[in-house]
């Protein structure tokens, strides 16, 4: 492995990390919100995906892609990003739900049933998550 898929593998690596972060901190601000302090479902959804968005950009800022550039631009074009990767994933979710994909389940032992809304969810987040890896390696934090 040369230096520089090394160092891309390990970035993807800490974004990965990022990423699970992220989520710890959106479903935390959600359920604070929603189940402890009564605000609006709507509203502590909205807060949530806020709170990691901002800890998505100042860990990936900071410690994946290690910027050295001003904060303004750079949130910016994160924020762009994140849209543009948001709107893939909900047009994968939409493509493969917009048929009798989304109707179906399937079994996974006796337990655990997966229906195709969310197979559907998960090849979109698979989409977003390197989309928007590659969009902040080669755009954001150039």
């Amino acid at each position: 492995m040369t230096l520089s898929k090394k160092q891309t593998a390990i970035q993807f690596i800490k974004y990965i990390l990022v990423g699970c972060l992220n989520t710890a901190i959106t479903l935390g601000v959600i359920f604070l919100c929603k189940s402890l302090l009564n605000v609006n479902p709507y509203v502590s959804n909205a807060l949530g995906y806020i709170a990691g968005l901002i800890n998505s950009f100042i860990w990936n800022k900071n410690w994946v892609f290690k910027s050295q550039k001003g904060y303004s631009r750079e949130a910016i074009k994160f924020a762009v990003g994140f849209g543009i990767c948001y709107g893939l994933q909900l047009l994968v979710v939409f493509l493969l739900n917009s048929n009798d994909f989304g109707d179906r389940q399937w079994e996974l032992g006796t337990i655990f049933t997966i229906s195709g809304y969310g197979v559907a969810t998960l090849l979109g987040n698979v989409v977003y998550t390197l989309v928007n890896f590659i969009y902040n390696r080669m755009v954001t934090f150039k």
